[in-house]
């Protein structure tokens, strides 16, 4: 995951309709594939903080939480009171505050001015500040430019040799492209997530989600099983096992993932969701 991302990229859901395959079953496989949170972060970022020797970076990514129109202030004038070169720690800030104020295109073009002006040497950081920008682009509903954001960090990543980074990035190029009803793009991000991090149980999720929207039931069920393997405590990897299974017309399959859904989160949405398709399917639901 990128854990510099902001909660900007929980609004490009893979949006799916019902799935008339599922019969009496509701399929909820739009919320499957929320994205986890990404909040906005007060820690470090690849040594900025330390860089800053007064400790404004720090104290203005905290004022992001607390006082998000303030630090919006401070970032642009500490931005205007600075020289070209030592203006990024001052745009970083300027993109959060603006991402948590929902000023989409600011958070865009504040990223945008922090990866430019990181240094050629820091490429690793350059993706991360890219990536970022992208999905504030996409959250404002610029999705061919995001698109690009997207792209370039993912080649920013490959070549600073962070893969698991750049998968990230393939990723949050996949929900975007399956928001404007590109499965073919969208299948092609998800196979670079897949080659870049293997390890990535949210790639192999998603494309076993996307697979089974395709109606390729036995590339879903293959991917899952991945997904599985990797995170066999993860509810969304179980409950979408559940969705494959059901639609293979093994129903017994289906009603251990849900329950297994239910003994491992059974507070959680994904639970509710399970007793759901548990109770449709005429099971009784047990008691966590």
């Amino acid at each position: 995951m990128l854990d510099s991302f902001t909660a900007m990229a929980s609004i490009l859901l893979m949006q799916v309709g019902p799935n008339p395959a599922f019969g009496g079953v509701t399929d909820y496989s739009a919320e499957v594939q929320d994205r986890p949170e990404r909040a906005v972060p007060v820690q470090d970022p690849a040594g900025l903080i330390a860089s800053a020797d007064d400790g404004w970076l720090q104290n203005c990514l905290e004022l992001v939480e607390t006082a998000p129109s303030r630090a919006h202030v401070q970032a642009q004038l500490r931005r205007d009171q600075t020289v070209e070169g030592e203006q990024v720690v001052a745009y970083y800030c300027l993109g959060m505050a603006s991402a948590k104020l929902e000023l989409w295109t600011d958070a865009t073009t504040a990223l945008v001015a922090a990866r430019d002006g990181t240094g050629s040497a820091e490429r690793r950081l350059q993706a991360r500040f890219g990536a970022m920008a992208g999905n504030a682009a996409l959250a404002g509903g610029n999705t061919s430019y995001g698109l690009d954001l997207l792209q370039q960090a993912q080649n920013d990543a490959q070549a600073a040799g962070a893969a698991p980074l750049a998968a990230a990035a393939a990723i949050d190029r996949a929900f975007a492209l399956v928001a404007q009803g590109d499965e073919v793009r969208a299948e092609a991000a998800l196979a670079d997530a897949r080659r870049l991090n293997p390890q990535s149980s949210e790639a192999w999720l998603l494309s076993a989600t996307l697979m089974r929207r395709l109606d390729r039931l036995a590339e879903a069920q293959s991917m899952i099983a991945q997904a599985s393997e990797l995170n066999a405590t993860d509810p969304a990897v179980a409950l979408e096992a559940g969705i494959i299974a059901v639609l293979g017309g093994r129903d017994e399959a289906a009603r251990a993932s849900w329950n297994s859904v239910i003994a491992i989160a059974p507070d959680s949405s994904h639970a509710d969701r399970a007793r759901g398709y548990l109770a449709q399917l005429g099971d009784a639901v047990p008691t966590p």
